[in-house]
């Protein structure tokens, strides 16, 4: 049997058999190299963002609040200044944390948008509690608290719980030591060694059904993932109900009679059709999650809102990459859309603890945008500076993007002539 295929082969003759076929180079080249190189870039791209967190921390903020008053008489120095001041001094020689030095009122703010990842505060007397150890007036341990902020991911909270604490941590040891210099018993400068409590407390507290702050990451995610899917469905059901590609189900094979249409009158019909199924999409989404699943959430016609605008920047994103790109079209949309949107969102490990590149990823990537939207309205009462005015924006450049490059692309190619007719019989 020879190993050439006949270009129209007699369905009722001769069939050529797998195993001539695999012995042909030609078959393998192609899905080999794509496949290795997707599994390539895959797993570089998505355990380079999570491996090291602590060795690429840039710039993670932190609040430092100092509510302690003046040093009582016959005290010359204010201890909450002296701890600020030298945590303060230790961040700016280094790019790991942002201290943010701030009130109480400023504090409250940052905490309810999102701005930090947690505080250290010391409290209103610490210094003169401090004080109150080497006298007979002592009622208490000093303390200085850790605020967590879970709204803004569990890992980027507990991570900067740890750093507040590593830091009030080393405040007390030197504190301890200097009382412990003037202490005359063993007993007492064993007890003035470690003298301050540190207290770990929610700053601003989320749902008990939030997911530990997560849930803002994975109903982005489901948005993307119907946006995407969505959108490829829709762009593959089209192309066969059109007569430009087969239908398959089983062994049943089918082409409809093709459609004489112009590519952009094609990209306009799967658009139009995008962001009317997405309003479907959208509400199950919600009544799953909502509905079905109890997940915390308020601002319902807000969510719903910008979760059907999410799903259709990205729908209609895909719809101009596959217009614009063809057969390797979805390969393009899924990496432009998921392989570097998911491990540059932000949501789970935070920015400021990947490397460089990540953070170059998240100032324009879907995922990071839509998520701190979503997160906003989850977690921060909707608030415009908590990230839900700049995901309003990104979604509206994304709609605008996809509708340029998109159609920008079609007008070209139709006036081109590079038409995608062939005409099958009715």
């Amino acid at each position: 049997m020879s190993s050439a295929i006949p270009p129209h082969p007699d369905p009722h003759g001769p069939q050529v058999r797998a195993a001539t076929l695999v012995r042909r180079p030609g078959l393998w080249l192609v899905p080999t190299v794509l496949s290795a190189l997707v599994a390539l870039v895959l797993s570089l791209l998505y355990m380079g963002g999570i491996l090291n967190p602590s060795d690429n921390l840039h710039r993670l903020p932190i609040a430092l609040v100092d509510e302690d008053q003046g040093p009582p008489s016959g005290q010359r120095e204010n201890l909450g200044r002296r701890i600020t001041d030298t945590i303060a001094a230790a961040g700016s020689s280094e790019t790991a944390v942002d201290w943010r030095r701030m009130d109480r009122a400023a504090l409250r703010d940052a905490l309810a948008s999102g701005k930090v990842y947690g505080a250290l505060v010391v409290p209103e007397g610490f210094t003169a509690s401090v004080a109150a150890l080497t006298t007979n007036r002592a009622t208490a341990r000093p303390r200085l608290d850790v605020l967590t902020n879970p709204g803004v991911g569990s890992l980027g909270s507990s991570m900067a719980s740890q750093i507040s604490q590593t830091a009030a941590h080393r405040a007390s040891l030197d504190i301890g030591e200097q009382l412990s210099a003037s202490a005359a018993a063993p007993t007492a400068r064993l007890l003035l060694a470690d003298p301050v409590e540190v207290v770990t407390s929610v700053g601003h507290p989320i749902g008990r059904h939030s997911g530990l702050g997560l849930t803002a990451f994975y109903y982005t995610l489901l948005l993307v993932l119907g946006g995407f899917i969505g959108g490829n469905t829709i762009s593959s059901g089209v192309d066969t109900a059109l007569g430009y590609a087969d239908s398959e189900l089983g062994p049943w094979h089918t082409r409809h009679a093709t459609v004489p249409v112009s590519r952009t009158q094609t990209l306009l019909l799967k658009m139009l059709m995008t962001a009317g199924i997405s309003v479907l999409t959208t509400t199950l989404v919600m009544v799953a999650t909502i509905g079905i699943l109890g997940m915390d959430a308020s601002h319902l016609p807000t969510l719903w809102l910008f979760s059907y605008c999410a799903t259709v920047a990205v729908g209609l994103g895909v719809q101009a990459i596959n217009a614009a790109f063809g057969g390797i079209g979805q390969l393009v949309s899924m990496f432009v859309f998921i392989a570097l949107a998911l491990p540059s969102s932000g949501a789970t490990v935070p920015l400021e603890a990947t490397p460089g590149f990540y953070r170059f990823l998240g100032i324009f990537e879907p995922m990071h945008q839509l998520s701190e939207g979503v997160r906003a309205i989850l977690y921060f009462d909707a608030r415009a500076d908590a990230g839900l005015a700049r995901g309003w924006i990104m979604i509206a450049v994304g709609v605008v993007a996809a509708l340029l490059f998109g159609f920008a692309m079609t007008h070209y190619y139709d006036r081109r002539g590079l038409r995608r007719l062939t005409p099958q019989p009715e």
